[in-house]
């Protein structure tokens, strides 16, 4: 079954470029193909059963990439040849070609500068939480009322106290700190990113058997030995499970802050709304979701890797 699946996606590109040969005829060169709502609908199905049966089969981590990257793998060898270039997709995206690798490169460093701050400060959480825990309630209560903020409401509140910050104090605007713009998107996706990634970051650091840090105290190792050396790289795969769910989140989120002028591929998704054009809309959207998938598989596969190594270590 999960052959099958793979191979209907793989064929998929070759599939539609040969359906779209078929159709337009040739020296046609003005004519174009769009792909229907059923055949998205066909491959948004074949991708959840891809997900469904990669968690009941417990694939490993490597056989999990590469059912993943299979699919991919043939999009881009059909984009190189030109087999697609007659969907209106493609052409969609030849004709934007330079403000779309603009707009993936804002999207990444947004959701990378989001997920890098909100890791920073989530260890900081954590490790405040661990020395003190009578905080941790009324913390982790404080990131779960952010957490049910929406996004576009969150993104509204910040508008006004940046925008005055940045008239008062023209350093700050000089620096980029405005109303609209990557910093209200910055701290929004900051704020949503916390309560994951503290959630999980003290759970991992809770979850080292006292037996090895008491162990690891009669060998004569020092707190900060400990916290490196020990209970850190144990911690690890839980960690990076919590970095995973936060980078998905992200990726999505980051899509919504085009709305305050922070650009990336959401750009292009309200531009197609406010137009009524699909493609254009698929243009940011794809890309949205193939390196939520692609991050999200690679993530896991490195969660994976470090468990076993530790289970190794330890036998």
């Amino acid at each position: 079954m999960l052959a099958a699946v793979t191979a209907l996606l793989v064929a998929m590109p070759w599939g539609l470029g040969l359906i779209t040969g078929e159709l337009i005829a040739p020296g046609n060169d003005a004519a174009s193909a769009a792909i229907s709502s059923g055949t998205w609908l066909f491959v948004f199905a074949l991708l959840l059963m891809l997900v469904d049966l990669r968690q009941r089969l417990e694939m490993s981590a490597s056989l999990s990439v590469v059912f993943w990257s299979a699919p991919l793998v043939s999009l881009a060898i059909a984009l190189a040849q030109g087999w697609l270039d007659r969907l209106a997709l493609v052409r969609e995206y030849r004709n934007r070609q330079a403000s779309f690798f603009d707009a993936l490169i804002d999207h990444i460093v947004l959701v990378g500068l989001a997920v890098s701050a909100s890791l920073i400060i989530a260890v900081a959480l954590a490790l405040w939480m661990r020395r003190a825990p009578h905080i941790r309630q009324g913390t982790l209560g404080v990131l779960s009322f952010i957490q049910t903020i929406p996004s576009l409401a969150l993104f509204g509140l910040l508008l006004a106290p940046l925008a005055w910050l940045a008239a008062s104090y023209p350093l700050l605007g000089e620096l980029g700190i405005q109303g609209i713009g990557r910093t209200p998107a910055l701290l929004a996706l900051v704020g949503y990113s916390l309560l994951p990634m503290t959630r999980n970051t003290y759970i991992a650091l809770e979850s080292v058997d006292d037996s090895v840090i008491e162990s690891a105290r009669g060998m004569g190792m020092k707190p900060g030995q400990i916290f490196f050396q020990v209970r850190l790289p144990l911690a690890l795969p839980l960690l990076i499970e919590g970095v995973r769910i936060t980078s998905v989140q992200a990726i999505g989120l980051a899509a919504v802050a085009a709305l305050v002028g922070a650009g990336g591929l959401g750009t292009f998704i309200f531009q197609g709304l406010g137009q009524a054009a699909m493609n254009l809309v698929m243009l940011g959207a794809l890309p949205i979701v193939i390196m939520a998938m692609l991050l999200d598989v690679l993530l896991k596969a490195l969660s994976g890797a470090l468990s076993r190594g530790d289970t190794d270590d330890r036998a």
